[in-house]
């Protein structure tokens, strides 16, 4: 018999003052969940936009690194023409991306073969992120049964814990599921829902396609609204504003970041620097994280500062 490892309580590691995302603001770091919504709701485009390029071009990638993906319903040149419309939506070469794909015709989680080939490649391809596209394309269970969908998340889990991996699922919802909370209008049991630290979820009104995000552990933003636009040759979601462009926009968060910066004699600690700009800690990561990447400010040990 052996014994299970435990800890005094007391001896836990702290929990650090910052959250970490995979996808500001949008996934957290080696968090499971799901991208849901109705068909014909770009829950794909949505899944592919999370592998490795700032998210709509609005939501950065704080620390790149190889995604894994296994699309069960594209074809393999579809997946790639989609890649490149984001890739150059986003202004970066599809070579520069560490995308790892999945060319095997099924993988079925239900059998425990191809558990342990899945379980043995991100074991040696050591991804940030497995996407995983669609559930029901995975197994030949009955999704409405939790006794049937529970070990298969399980599974999931016990992967992302083990091998320190995000895993993203993509999950259809139910036909006219717009009555109900977006996390209950999934298919099948409720299981799903309760399994995601992230989820994502797609909803059309309309001609409007919206976006809204639960978090199991850190605050969500409000819904946005998004398209998948035509630019140029590339097809890619991106945000709409919908704001008249006659209004003048509120007074720009940067430029609070970077005043109460430019009055501080030292790196500021995240919290100071959110008591300074009075904002939400969701949207100051997100607006940190892109001034970072832009080379305005600068993460330390100590907290943040400006560049130069």
């Amino acid at each position: 018999m052996s014994l299970l490892p435990v800890e005094p309580a007391y001896r836990l590691a702290e929990r650090s003052e910052e959250h970490r995302w995979l996808v500001t603001g949008l996934w957290s770091e080696q968090a499971v969940g799901i991208v849901g919504g109705e068909p014909k709701c770009c829950k794909s485009f949505l899944a592919l936009d999370l592998a490795g390029v700032p998210c709509l071009r609005r939501f950065a990638v704080p620390r790149a690194g190889r995604v894994l993906l296994f699309a069960a319903e594209d074809a393999l040149h579809i997946v790639r023409r989609r890649l490149e419309g984001i890739s150059a939506a986003a202004s970066v070469a599809l070579d520069s991306l560490d995308i790892q794909v999945i060319t095997a015709p099924t993988v079925r989680l239900d059998l425990d073969a191809d558990r342990r080939n899945l379980a043995e490649t991100v074991a040696s391809l050591q991804p940030r992120l497995l996407i995983l596209d669609p559930f029901v394309r995975l197994h030949r269970i009955d999704e409405n049964a939790s006794g049937e969908v529970a070990p298969l998340l399980a599974y999931l889990r016990e992967l992302q814990r083990r091998h320190d991996v995000a895993v993203l699922v993509v999950h259809h919802a139910k036909k006219g599921g717009g009555s109900v909370r977006a996390g209950q209008a999934l298919r099948g049991s409720s299981e799903f829902h309760a399994w995601g630290d992230s989820n994502l979820y797609l909803r059309r009104d309309g001609d409007d396609l919206s976006l809204s995000v639960e978090h199991r552990a850190a605050p969500s933003m409000t819904p946005i609204t998004i398209e998948l636009a035509q630019r140029g040759t590339a097809l890619a979601l991106e945000v709409v504003d919908r704001r008249d462009p006659t209004t003048p926009p509120p007074s720009s968060l940067d430029e609070r970041i970077t005043a109460t910066l430019a009055g501080a004699d030292t790196a500021l600690p995240f919290a100071k620097l959110r008591a300074g700009c009075r904002v939400r800690a969701t949207t100051l990561y997100q607006r940190l994280a892109v001034l970072a990447d832009t080379g305005r400010v600068v993460k330390t040990h100590h907290g943040y500062r400006l560049a130069g």
